[in-house]
């Protein structure tokens, strides 16, 4: 069981998202934290169908293997999910999951609760501010700790391997990842 959950977006293998959670991932666990990455890659995942059978089963019953990646939030103190920016806004599969996770923790156990997180924008221009905006949504509602850094987690890139040119990007999202551990700490305490 990893302390944080990182959810990458991106459906590039070698992508700036998951370069990014590398980044945010290495600072939390020098903060003494475990971390795992994982990728909405190669999934298909559905849209919430409002079935509310989640209330019923305690779990997505839609099979596209979103319900693994539940289990393992589930067991976390900390998410933090990663969204590239397409048209302006976050990726519609991830947004998809972070609607279906919602309504699983609502519908259930709340695991949500209390946990410790907030959203990081990739993209080249555009859009990167909505985009944390809309993905920030998810945080307040589920009772959830949006953590800050000094600026907000957004990291400017196109193709793949440019987002490390970023220093400032990098740098912000360095900072977001040891305050989620910091304050973890301070609320296991």
């Amino acid at each position: 069981m990893a302390d944080v959950i990182l959810l990458s977006g991106s459906p590039r293998k070698n992508s700036n998202t998951v370069e990014i959670l590398n980044e945010c991932a290495k600072q939390i666990e020098k903060n003494g934290l475990s971390t795992e990455i994982v990728s909405l890659r190669g999934m298909e995942i559905q849209s919430c169908i409002a079935c509310l059978k989640c209330r019923e089963e305690g779990n997505c019953v839609l099979k596209d293997g979103l319900d693994e990646i539940i289990e393992k939030i589930r067991q976390a103190d900390g998410f933090i999910p990663a969204a590239p920016v397409y048209f302006g806004t976050a990726r519609g599969d991830i947004m998809s999951a972070l609607q279906r996770i919602g309504y699983v923790s609502r519908g259930t156990d709340k695991f949500l609760s209390w946990m410790v997180g907030g959203p990081i924008a990739v993209g080249r221009r555009a859009g990167n501010s909505l985009t944390i905006q809309e993905m920030s949504m998810f945080f307040p509602i589920n009772e959830m700790i949006m953590i800050g850094s000094d600026y907000w987690n957004i990291v400017y890139a196109l193709e793949e391997g440019t987002a490390s040119s970023d220093s400032e990007g990098i740098n912000t999202v360095k900072l977001f990842g040891e305050n989620v551990a910091k304050l973890i700490k301070k609320l296991r305490d």
